[in-house]
């Protein structure tokens, strides 16, 4: 009964005027970053994050959140028309996705791609509904110690499950946590790394350090090279699957929606890694395996399925403990904090419109964007015909605007320049920027909650192993590092991820 009483919050929310244009802006604007490779809602929310100040905490949630699962939808329909996965995640639909209309099956694959990720996205919904409250309750009896414990976990864990080198995903994580310690001091008030400006009193200003690090440094990325991205065999004949279609891609749905389900809440997976899961799994149970990369269905409507409902159960941590499990849920902290409200479990009793608003809302997107994705593919597709030089210069107008008008400062400006340059080097290096956004956001927190546990045992370090919850956290920690330094683990982790490279 509860349940239902709170998700009549969240409908009654997301259900006036303002917020449904809102979740209708957020899925549009998804699914047009998801088809333009190369954006990606990191850099989207990125820049659209100071626009969020002037508007009510319900709309900007609901919007960035309509954006962040949008492009998991938008990204399959490049990967399966021309062969150029619009988002990471969508990477591995294009295996067999394009091979499908290569054979004038592409309206099938879309079909497929869209139902799966609807009934994924619905699914793993519910799931967040189910489990939100009792996580949160869990949450508030939580101490210190193991909310220290429990970020170390994500850290250690944000690593483990992303692509490329442990050695360099440890020192982005360090040098984000060494970053988000510049400010004033929590408990003595003195200023830190701040070079004598007191434009850094406050920190680096999240916002500028954002958009500078994924917006301004994809744009760098992508003035390498200009392509024309639509060939001549992107067309569609017809969107019906037949019934043996649907028969065919069942399974594989309800596999990829539990798989994504669950990768989805642990740090650093989501989206990306389910979809390879799903991949491996689909391939291997197969009775016809050889059929995979040469258009098979269910290699299609498993990965789709399972990055749809990976984007959505990311939210889980996010909303319940106030932790990020990826970049995109730590930009999504960023937009609390910009409204003046604390992330962490006393979210769902401070704030219920906007917890069960934004959980309804994802129910109202899913159905959005099966409208958005398959009616309107021909307009998607006309839309990768704008050239980069038209493209690029607009992103920036949008960046410089939203971050200046957060405190009309150009100093603001000269993070997000430096962040670009910095972003645009660690990309040149093979360093990936998830690890330092996650260490960035999480490190204050870090700080404080480790502070607080020293302050409160007199200076005792066995505080941290003293407490069942937090120790049993931190050898979590220590045993799942060991595990990916070990030469197979690593090994077989790389193959995974060549893929994505």
């Amino acid at each position: 009964m509860d349940l239902i009483q709170h998700l009549s919050v969240g409908f009654e929310t997301v259900l006036q005027p303002s917020n449904i244009l809102f979740c209708f802006i957020g899925c549009f604007l998804g699914t047009a970053i998801g088809v333009l490779p190369g954006i990606g809602p990191m850099g989207t929310i990125a820049i659209l994050l100071p626009v969020t100040f002037g508007f009510p905490p319900e709309a900007s949630l609901i919007m960035l959140a309509g954006i962040y699962y949008g492009a998991q939808y938008g990204g399959s329909t490049t990967a399966i028309l021309i062969n150029l996965p619009g988002e990471a995640s969508s990477a591995v639909t294009a295996i067999d996705g394009h091979q499908m209309a290569l054979k004038g099956r592409a309206g099938v694959a879309l079909s497929v791609a869209a139902l799966g990720s609807f009934v994924a996205g619905t699914v793993a919904t519910l799931v967040i509904a189910l489990f939100a409250v009792p996580l949160t309750s869990m949450a508030l009896s939580f101490g210190p110690p193991d909310y220290f414990a429990l970020m170390v976990v994500g850290l250690v864990a944000s690593i483990a499950l992303a692509h490329g080198s442990i050695l360099k995903g440890l020192t982005m994580i360090v040098f984000g946590l060494l970053l988000g310690c510049v400010g004033t001091d929590i408990y003595t008030g003195s200023l830190r790394f701040t070079m004598g400006t007191l434009n850094l009193a406050d920190g680096i200003p999240i916002v500028g350090f954002g958009a500078g690090l994924y917006a301004i440094s994809e744009i760098l990325r992508g003035l390498e090279h200009e392509t024309d991205r639509v060939p001549d065999h992107a067309r569609i004949t017809t969107l019906m699957p037949t019934r043996k279609d649907l028969s065919e891609a069942t399974g594989p749905v309800l596999r990829g929606t539990v798989l994504g389900s669950v990768l989805g809440v642990l740090p650093g997976g989501g989206a990306m890694l389910s979809s390879f899961a799903s991949y491996t799994i689909e391939k291997k149970i197969s009775r016809k395996p050889e059929t995979f990369g040469h258009g098979a269905l269910p290699g299609v409507a498993g990965p789709e399925s399972a990055n749809n409902a990976g984007a959505q159960t990311s939210f889980i941590p996010m909303l319940t403990l106030g932790i990020p499990s990826n970049p995109i849920m730590a930009l999504m902290i960023g937009a609390l904090i910009l409204q003046g409200i604390a992330p962490g479990p006393n979210l769902v009793s401070e704030q219920p419109k906007l917890f069960w608003g934004v959980i309804a809302s994802m129910w109202v997107g899913n159905l959005m964007l099966v409208v958005l994705n398959l009616p309107l593919v021909g307009l998607w597709v006309r839309l990768l015909r704008v050239k980069n030089h038209f493209l690029f210069p607009a992103i920036l107008g949008f960046s410089v605007i939203g971050v200046y008008s957060i405190g009309n400062n150009p100093f603001d400006l000269g993070v997000m320049a430096f962040f670009g340059a910095f972003g645009y080097l660690l990309t040149k290096l093979k360093c990936e920027p998830a690890p330092l956004l996650l260490g960035f956001v999480l490190g204050p927190m870090l700080e404080e909650y480790m502070r607080r546990s020293m302050i409160l045992s007199g200076g005792d370090w066995m505080v941290f192993l003293e407490r069942p919850i937090s120790a049993s956290l931190l050898a979590l920690s220590a045993i799942v590092l060991v595990i990916v330094l070990l030469p197979g683990v690593r090994r077989s982790r790389n193959e995974v991820f060549v893929e994505e490279d």
